[in-house]
């Protein structure tokens, strides 16, 4: 699975004890039930996508690149994890561009000017 981990990773509070078992195990897509990530989007015109982790392990997922923003443990922690990613970006920027706003902060950190 081609898997990049974004630079500022959002965690749910109850996660962050586990973060670095949970990123391990998807990297491998090892089963966690209960754990949700949150994507960019695959198409341009959205900015945010999340699966269950169990979705990931269909072969489609093999040869698809995933960008990681964020993971949560299940749905309605995805939920409240994107809305807290989309707040939080909003009140930096006062713009809804989400995907432009972690493209670019990505981007920054990889060329190490941050």
């Amino acid at each position: 699975m081609q898997m990049t981990f974004y630079c500022d990773l959002y965690i749910a509070a109850d996660l962050e004890q586990k973060k670095q078992k949970i990123i391990q195990k998807l990297k491998i897509n090892a089963v966690q039930p209960s754990i949700y990530i949150i994507t960019l989007a695959q198409g341009i015109q959205n900015h945010l996508e999340f699966y269950s982790s169990l979705l990931l392990k269909q072969h489609y997922y093999e040869d698809t690149p995933l960008f990681v923003v964020g993971i949560a443990r299940g749905y309605d922690g995805a939920l409240c994890l994107a809305e807290h990613i989309i707040k939080e970006i909003y009140e930096k920027t006062k713009d809804t561009d989400i995907r432009n706003f972690i493209v670019k902060r990505q981007k920054q950190y990889e060329e190490g000017s941050v």
